[in-house]
C-alpha cells in the first residue's frame, strides 16, 4: 500500500510523499535522551518514569536533548500525590528557569490541558469548567498536544480541551520538558511518551 501511495505522489506531484514517523521519547528503562534540571527526583520504576519532590521542594524539569517545532506529542500520566506538573514545549532551560509554553497537568479544578506561558504572559487559555470532569485522578490519563505553526490543540482522554492560535508560539522552537512544581509533596508517573514530527 505504501509503495502505491509513493508512486501516486511521484506521478501527481513529481516528488515522493514523506510519511511522518512516530518517535518514542522514553524507553521504559532509563533517562536516555533526557537531561535533569534542578535537584528534584527523576527515576524509572517498573517501566514508568517518576517525578517526585525532593528535600529542596523546588521546581524541577526533565528536558529532551532534542528540540521540536511542529509535532504531535502523546503521553500518559498518573498523579499519585499532588499532581501539579506540566508538559512544556518550545522551551529552553537554564538551571530551574524555563521559558516556553506549558500544557498544564494538575489536580481537578486547576486547568489540566490549558496553556501557560512561563516567564511571559502567564495563562493564555484555560479549559472551560465543564471539561474538568475528563481528568481521572489517581488513574492513568492520556494527553495529546498538537503544535503546528501558530496553532496548539490539547486533548485529555480523547476530549479536546483547548484550541489556541498564537503568533509567538509559531515563531519558537525548543525542548519538550516535564515539570515538578515547587512546594513539595508531588509525585507523578509517566509512560508511553512519543512524538510525531509534523514539519
Amino acid at each position: 500500500m505504501k509503495k502505491l501511495l509513493l508512486l501516486a505522489a511521484i506521478l501527481f506531484t513529481g516528488s515522493p510523499l514523506i510519511f511522518a514517523q512516530k518517535q518514542s521519547l522514553f524507553n521504559g528503562k532509563d533517562l536516555e535522551g533526557w537531561k535533569i534540571y534542578g535537584t528534584e527526583k527523576w527515576y524509572v520504576e517498573n517501566g514508568t518514569l517518576v517525578c517526585e519532590s525532593g528535600p529542596d521542594k523546588e521546581y524541577g524539569y526533565l528536558g529532551t536533548n532534542q528540540s521540536f517545532k511542529n509535532f504531535e506529542l502523546t503521553l500518559q500520566f498518573k498523579q499519585e500525590a499532588d499532581g501539579n506538573s506540566g508538559v512544556f514545549f518550545h522551551s529552553s532551560i537554564e538551571g530551574t528557569k524555563i521559558t516556553g509554553w506549558q500544557a498544564e497537568v494538575a489536580p481537578k479544578g486547576k486547568h489540566t490541558g490549558g496553556i501557560y506561558e512561563s516567564y511571559g504572559r502567564g495563562w493564555l487559555i484555560q479549559p472551560t469548567a465543564d471539561k474538568e470532569q475528563y481528568l481521572k485522578e489517581g488513574e492513568w490519563n492520556t494527553m495529546k498536544v498538537i503544535v503546528k505553526g501558530n496553532n496548539v490543540t490539547t486533548f485529555l482522554n480523547g476530549h479536546e480541551m483547548i484550541q489556541l492560535t498564537d503568533d509567538k508560539i509559531g515563531d519558537a522552537n525548543g525542548q519538550i520538558a516535564l515539570q515538578i512544581h515547587a512546594g513539595g509533596g508531588i509525585k507523578v508517573r509517566w509512560k508511553n511518551i512519543s512524538i510525531t514530527n509534523l514539519d
